[in-house]
């Protein structure tokens, strides 16, 4: 008797190991990780083959983008529509708006700090007149004002702003849009249920398209390996390091003493959007994982109506990691070529890189136009400069978009938590809870507990 049941144990356990694995390799964030891992390995062992991979990254973004401005339209549309009161979606606006301001003051000063003190362009000694101007990109010497900024926002056709590409435009329509169903009446109540049905599609286009992230996640990384390798490293070694040491020390304290104070802990929040945060690390794109962030934090028990709000306009002007890099940067070239910049001129400094980098929200390769306009703009640092950091641009990225996308989670939990308008014990709920099992993890988004079925009630 005791053999049969030691002979049923033995058997017993394989395959709940292989039931194991294939739930661990149904998850989405497991198969970026493998698609990462995978990509890296192509692009050390077969750079020919990495170099020609760079297709498969462009292609998931661009798929992402196609359904980014109808996600951002549905949200924020349907936040507005079903609030109470207008004068709430302003409150909440303001308030994020301070909020968005405070965190870019304060990632400008740590990039600036960590500069000073570590000074990794130190010693380099370069020559501003014998430096390549031409891999300087042509946008780069696009300088951008407030004019152009508003022209950002103002898009030539109501629906055009649909269409096109520019979040900040589809934000703008979006808040017009949902203001007007909100005081419409009947009429108004119509069209939202319209939209309401309209965002089940679109969601579930979204859960279709985050199925190719491991492929674009692979794609992208061999793509990097193979064109940069480690040369890059070795040039600019010390700025990379530096870069990534300080937006580690900025997750863990800035937004780990944030998350403390809404009573979250910031390592059970990275874990929660492990998959978001792998997929914009891997492609470099923030705007990848919006329509995923915006049912997480709804899950997580944020107002609908303040991530509606905040999370779309936090991705054009909360972009702290960009914050982060702008003034690291801009010391480091300074010192690169042999300038000493004074403290009141390094302070000018950032009070231009915070109006330039408002003025190119929503700008493709924003970041680095922001850089160069701003050297323009002072005139201490040469533009030919930028020559330096060119190739390692892309490396860079990487610790900017991990702490843009971390730093607009916290931005409307704590928006939301400010508006009375987050739910504590849901959030625990969420955080605490294991994943959904389910063969297509990724679709999580529309089954989680405060997700598509809430967005499409009818509260008007």
């Amino acid at each position: 008797m005791s053999s049969h049941s030691i002979k049923g144990q033995h058997h017993s356990s394989p395959p709940k190991q292989r039931s194991r694995f294939r739930r661990l390799l149904s998850e989405l964030w497991f198969q970026v990780v493998l698609g990462a891992v995978l990509g890296i390995a192509v692009g050390f062992l077969l750079p020919s083959v990495g170099k020609q991979l760079t297709p498969l990254s462009d292609w998931f973004i661009a798929l992402v983008k196609m359904i980014v401005i109808p996600v951002v339209f549905c949200v924020v549309s349907l936040g507005i529509a079903s609030m109470d009161s207008l004068r709430k979606a302003g409150r909440i606006g303001v308030k994020a708006l301070g909020y968005f301001i405070v965190l870019s003051l304060v990632s400008m000063l740590i990039g600036l700090v960590a500069a000073n003190v570590f000074r990794p362009g130190a010693g380099m000694n370069i020559d501003p007149s014998k430096l390549d101007a031409s891999s300087v990109p042509e946008t780069a010497n696009q300088s951008f004002n407030g004019i152009e900024f508003v022209n950002n926002i103002i898009p030539e056709s109501l629906f055009g702003a649909l269409t096109g590409h520019t979040i900040i435009a589809a934000l703008m329509v979006s808040i017009v849009f949902g203001a007007a169903m909100n005081v419409s009446g009947e009429s108004g109540a119509f069209l939202t249920r319209g939209i309401q049905a309209l965002s089940t599609v679109i969601f579930k286009i979204v859960g279709w398209v985050m199925r190719l992230a491991p492929i674009g996640t692979f794609g992208a990384l061999a793509a990097v390996v193979a064109n940069y390798g480690t040369q890059s490293l070795q040039q600019l070694g010390i700025l990379v390091l530096l870069f990534t040491a300080t937006c580690i020390v900025y997750v863990l304290v800035i937004l780990g003493s944030i998350a403390r104070a809404c009573g979250l802990n910031i390592f059970t929040l990275m874990r929660y959007y492990k998959a978001e945060l792998l997929i914009a690390l891997s492609t470099c794109s923030s705007e990848a994982v919006l329509p995923q962030l915006i049912k997480k934090l709804e899950a997580m028990g944020v107002g609908k109506s303040t991530v509606g709000i905040v999370i779309p306009s936090g991705f054009s002007f909360n972009l702290d990691g960009s914050a982060v890099y702008l003034t690291m940067a801009s010391v480091f070239l300074a010192q690169a070529v042999g300038m000493d910049l004074s403290w009141e001129q390094q302070l000018v400094m950032v009070g231009v890189m915070m109006l330039t980098s408002k003025g190119t929200a929503g700008i493709a390769g924003g970041a680095f136009i922001v850089l160069a306009s701003t050297l323009s703009s002072v005139g201490h640092i040469p533009l030919a400069a930028l020559a330096l950091i060119v190739g390692i641009d892309r490396l860079l990225n990487e610790g900017r978009v991990f702490i843009n996308v971390l730093g607009n989670v916290m931005a409307a939990v704590v928006v939301g938590k400010w508006e009375k308008d987050y739910d504590p014990e849901q959030a625990k709920a969420a955080l605490s809870a294991r994943p959904a099992k389910t063969t297509e993890p990724e679709l999580e988004l529309e089954q989680s507990p405060a997700g598509h079925r809430e967005l499409v009630e009818d509260k008007v």
